[in-house]
């Protein structure tokens, strides 16, 4: 393990996942997690109640960024005491918009991906135990979930937890960083060669709304009325009602 993601979600995860594989860093994302959730799931469980088994769940990575894995940054360092330590930053008003467009609608708000992540939620067990993981994870890191999506709580919230990282992490190890940065701070850190091609801009709030939340939700509800339909309807059909003569 080389580098250890601490920033959070909706810090531009992606697209650091994207940039570090470039650079030959295999990275563990949550989208890792969301490719195997039937074994994955029970796996965070266990880590987040501090028993993970950290070379199973990132056998074959080199980095981590996003949650789940940056959730558990401060006892990463204490595991991989050779890996450098990233906090990927950006402005708390810009963090809590992209938050509520994505990540706080799934339980807070009346929009069409709450309600959709909501009745999936209800359909679908293993589902719910991954909205049961992180909703824990984001009651006890405080942030969002107390306040229920309150916006001047929720960037309070992530400026103390970007400062515990500060304020722990060894200066050597740590680099504090915006994707506005570019590729030259972050390949200092990992002593590697600076790409030619420009660093990822991936925005994915359109992507995480669409694919990620609110088509698995519509599929997984299918799912479940292909099997609980149950019998057609017993009444036959009403004729139409009559056209009024003019």
């Amino acid at each position: 393990m080389r580098l250890i993601g601490a920033g959070l979600p909706r810090t531009a995860t992606t697209t650091q996942m994207i940039a570090l594989e470039m650079l030959g860093l295999p990275c563990y994302h949550m989208r890792d997690m969301m490719a195997d959730p039937a074994a994955s799931i029970p796996q965070w469980r266990k880590a987040f109640e501090g028993n993970g088994d950290w070379d199973e769940l990132f056998a074959g990575k080199e980095s981590i960024v996003d949650w789940p894995g940056s959730y558990h940054w401060r006892e990463l360092m204490d595991v991989y005491p050779d890996a450098k330590v990233l906090l990927s930053v950006r402005s708390a008003e810009s963090w809590v918009e992209s938050m509520h467009n994505t990540i706080a609608q799934i339980w807070f708000g009346d929009t069409l991906m709450h309600h959709l992540a909501m009745a999936q939620s209800k359909v679908d067990p293993l589902y719910a135990s991954w909205l049961d993981l992180l909703n824990d994870m984001w009651t006890k890191a405080d942030i969002m979930v107390g306040s229920g999506g309150d916006r001047e709580e929720m960037a309070a919230g992530m400026e103390r937890w970007n400062q515990e990282v500060i304020d722990t992490v060894p200066s050597d190890r740590l680099l504090v960083w915006n994707p506005k940065d570019g590729w030259e701070p972050l390949c200092e850190l990992l002593d590697v060669d600076v790409p030619s091609e420009p660093l990822p801009d991936v925005n994915d709030t359109e992507n995480f709304q669409k694919n990620l939340i609110m088509r698995p939700a519509i599929e997984a509800i299918n799912a479940w009325w292909d099997q609980n339909q149950g019998p057609g309807d017993q009444v036959e059909e009403r004729p139409a009602p009559a056209q009024a003569a003019t």
